[in-house]
């Protein structure tokens, strides 16, 4: 048998640690300040760069592609090569990855403040920056399936089988969220559009949490935790169930983002259905991470990795077993829309994925420099503060969705809603967001805290760039027994992949192909017509400054709602809508009946100065709309590009008459503020067209009148007449 002798490649595993560091500490400060505005509106400073509805996305995009992402690049390009005995099978590709996967979040940070988005959850970054995403992830692909097929080790370890799983299920999902036709150099429209876009966007955003933040994690968890523990993982069977089980089933659960919507009936309940049984292969996987550790709880006490790993897994089983409880219907009327669904999502975020990459920074750094870790009570001081932060910014989280969830619902003994003003409900709960930002401080502290240990324990030793392994070749031994079974699958890395693919694709094809193939699962209303050319500016802006991040446009048929709102909402209302706007969480009341509830002077005044007309509301003022000029010359692309996917303008529109319709609708809005004492307002500024689009949210069909939740004009601050915001 020959021995072979080859070198792993550390530089690119110490790359992705630094840069996970770095936009850690960028993420983390970036939540932190959206956090802080969430009480404190003046934090906004009046600058369309940092308001919370721009912000709000950078944040999410930092951490989870930036934060955890280099940080799963990292533990990924470690364990593999130590895995397979063999170097990564591209030093080429290696850097491409890092140097790509780094030049997104960077394009990501500038476009975001900039309002440059989607929208859509998890995938805000417009078109060109997708397909520089795609070719990324195919370098990242190409180079782990090269490494797995040049290995030196013939059986494929469970966590690579998480590997596998996350590089093409990431891919088929980002590319399929992501079709769009372009309006522009950096705006777009989805192809889908309505109920169809929002099953498919949350197949994506739901499965974007499974398959990136948490399959690659746990394959780190097989790697590492034994590792550190030096154990073996407590069960081989249980790994493959756990495996199997949860790519299958996961893939199922993205409608449960969904329930009670306009998507249909049978797509809600199949979600909670597989939503409900991942509890199985979740918990299955948790237990065979802790009970790994049987009988090595003094080494725990005593390695601080060791801690934030036991702490990270721990998450992983509340986060996993919450998530399958909050699909349930029952239980979703409640906490939907409120923050409940914010701390469920920090408890896992905070405690899985941060805790989970400190670990492995901390089993690193020291490998890599060849030293000792500098401080020990350091990295205790870290462990105690994140542990602390995450208890100060769940508990008020949850208590403040609850909150939220009940005062929405109540209703007197007379059967009018006991707070019928949004408003009442914000106030309530300021006290708990000042509590989270707390909980954020100390959690982002001990981040600090821990990068300076990092730093110093790299200074204190010597960076091994290569580190030298000798192992056999890969050859059949001829004279070894037969397998069967899963072991003899875990030899072949091309079938398992098949396998793990097909897998995967089951539940996807079977929730969205009835969407497009079933006429009647998306009803049409013809009394539901185009946006106007105005409208379609307004729906941009509204768009651009996040406002989907605060407002739901998605009123459920439940009667504490359609008495607040108005008439529930109806797929065939959306049919138009490129992309659709139902939101994940209420900061402010729903917009979907908002068309004609209040004159056009109290939309300026209330984007001028929303305590002007909501007294208390956290909402942030958006001055900048009232100067800035509409781009109507953007509207000829941007007009030919919804009729392209399906929005019927007539041949030509966007040619002449659009500016016309668009001139002569603003000179009506215009006119309107002139009646409410505001004369200084331009025809062609932004403010105008946003206008246009509020008062004609939930116009197409006609509903019974709603008692308007405050009056037009400013008031004093009484229980009975405060006004709906932030």
């Amino acid at each position: 048998m020959k021995i072979e002798t080859f070198r792993y490649d550390n530089r690119i595993v110490r790359a992705f640690a630094i840069a996970t560091v770095i936009w850690g500490l960028v993420g983390m400060s970036a939540g932190l300040l959206a956090a802080i505005q969430l009480f404190w509106p003046e934090a906004n400073l009046s600058l369309q760069f940092v308001s919370f509805g721009r912000l709000r996305p950078l944040h999410t995009n930092a951490v989870i592609f930036a934060f955890v992402g280099n940080g799963m690049f990292m533990g990924i390009y470690y364990s593999l090569q130590r895995l397979c005995k063999a170097r990564m099978f591209s030093d080429a590709l290696s850097w491409i990855n890092f140097w790509g996967w780094n030049a997104i979040i960077v394009a990501a940070a500038v476009t975001l403040p900039l309002g440059l988005t989607t929208s859509k959850e998890y995938a805000e970054l417009e078109w060109p920056i997708d397909i520089a995403i795609a070719l990324i992830w195919v370098a990242f692909t190409v180079n782990l399936l090269g490494t797995i097929i040049r290995r030196r080790e013939k059986h494929l370890y469970v966590a690579i089988w998480f590997y596998i799983a996350t590089a093409l299920t990431v891919a088929v999902l980002h590319i399929v969220n992501s079709l769009e036709m372009p309006a522009g150099p950096f705006k777009s429209y989805s192809v889908y559009a309505g109920v169809q876009d929002a099953l498919v966007q949350w197949w994506y955003g739901h499965n974007a949490v499974a398959f990136f933040l948490t399959t690659p994690y746990l394959g780190l968890m097989y790697y590492f935790l034994p590792k550190a523990a030096n154990r073996p993982v407590f069960s081989y069977r249980l790994s493959i169930i756990h495996f199997w089980a949860l790519i299958f089933l996961y893939i199922w659960a993205g409608p449960h983002h969904l329930l009670y919507t306009a998507l249909p009936d049978w797509a809600q309940s199949l979600g909670m259905v597989f939503s409900v049984m991942l509890v199985a292969p979740s918990w299955g996987g948790m237990l065979n991470g802790l009970l790994t550790l049987r009988g090595a709880w003094d080494k725990v006490r005593q390695d601080p990795m060791l801690k934030f790993m036991v702490v990270a897994v721990t998450a992983y089983g509340m986060a996993t077993l919450e998530g399958p409880m909050l699909s349930i219907k029952s239980v979703n009327s409640l906490s939907h829309y409120t923050d409940w669904t914010i701390a469920h999502v920090h408890t896992g975020a905070l405690g899985w994925n941060g805790f989970m990459t400190f670990s492995m920074l901390y089993y690193l750094f020291p490998r890599l420099y060849r030293t000792s870790l500098y401080s020990v009570k350091l990295a205790n001081w870290h462990f105690w503060l994140g542990l602390l932060g995450i208890m100060f910014y769940a508990v008020p989280m949850y208590w403040a969705g609850v909150t939220q969830g009940l005062m929405w619902k109540q209703f007197t003994k007379d059967g009018f809603l006991q707070y019928p003003n949004f408003l009442e409900t914000v106030l309530q709960i300021v006290p708990m967001y000042r509590l989270r930002a707390i909980g954020g401080s100390l959690y982002i502290l001990g981040t600090a805290i821990g990068a300076y240990n990092l730093y110093k324990t790299a200074k204190s030793g010597v960076f091994e760039p290569d580190t030298e392994a000798r192992a056999a070749s890969l050859a059949d031994d001829p004279q070894a027994p037969a397998e069967k079974g899963h072991r003899w699958l875990e030899s072949k890395p091309v079938l398992l992949t098949v396998l793990a693919t097909v897998a995967v694709a089951i539940g996807g094809l079977v929730e969205i192909i009835p969407m497009f193939l079933i006429k009647h699962n998306v009803p049409t209303l013809s009394s539901v017509k185009p946006y106007t050319p105005l409208e379609v500016l307004g729906r941009d802006i509204y768009i651009r400054e996040g406002c989907v991040g605060c407002h739901s446009q998605m009123i459920r048929p439940f009667r504490s709602e359609t008495e607040r709102y108005g008439e529930y909402s109806k797929a065939g209302e959306f049919v138009f809508d490129h992309p659709f706007l139902w939101g994940s969480k209420r900061t402010g009341p729903d917009l979907h009946r908002e068309g004609g509830k209040y004159p056009d002077a109290w939309h300026y005044n209330h984007m001028e100065n929303p305590r002007s007309t909501s007294p208390g509301s956290i909402m942030p003022p958006y001055p900048w709309l009232l100067t800035q000029n509409l781009e109507t010359n953007a509207l000829p692309s941007r007009l030919s590009a919804l009729r392209k996917i399906g929005v019927p303008y007539p041949a030509g529109f966007e040619n002449g008459p659009a500016q016309k319709d668009l001139a002569a609708q603003a000179k009506k809005i215009v006119a309107n503020l002139r009646i409410g004492s505001i004369s200084n307002a331009p025809p062609d500024s932004e403010i105008i067209g946003l206008i246009a689009y509020l008062q004609r949210l939930g116009t197409d069909i006609k509903t019974a009148p709603k008692t308007a939740e405050g009056p037009p004009t400013a008031a004093p601050a009484t229980a009975s007449n405060l006004n709906p915001g932030r």
